[in-house]
């Protein structure tokens, strides 16, 4: 079976997201820290549901929605670098913006087969 490298580095780039945000915890911003948490997991959980998508427009929602959160990722992260906050992670910008850039041309491919 063929690697799936979008579902991989989303998942490399969740634990890179929860081990971030346990340091904004620990300095006690939580508010910043609540929602990447969220937005950063989220990618992973969309892409891993439309390995199972129930049609092709089904799996191009999903996708449209993982590139979502990695758009709402990429602010609080940016948020986060302008802020200097617990020492900012500069490869967690550049993952986000790799899954971005692999999202969007999975969407383009797969609205082309339709």
């Amino acid at each position: 079976m063929k690697e799936n490298i979008i579902l991989n580095k989303s998942i490399n780039f969740s634990v890179g997201i929860r081990n971030y945000c346990q340091a904004l915890y620990f300095k006690k911003e939580t508010t910043i820290a609540n929602q990447l948490i969220r937005c950063g997991m989220a990618i992973g959980a969309n892409i891993s549901e439309a390995q199972q998508a129930e049609s092709r427009s089904d799996f191009i929602h999903k996708m449209k929605i993982a590139a979502k959160e990695a758009s709402e990722s990429l602010y609080w992260l940016s948020v986060c670098e302008k802020s200097d906050i617990a020492g900012f992670q500069h490869e967690l910008m550049s993952e986000v913006n790799q899954i971005i850039a692999i999202l969007s041309k999975i969407i383009i491919s797969a609205k082309k087969n339709i």
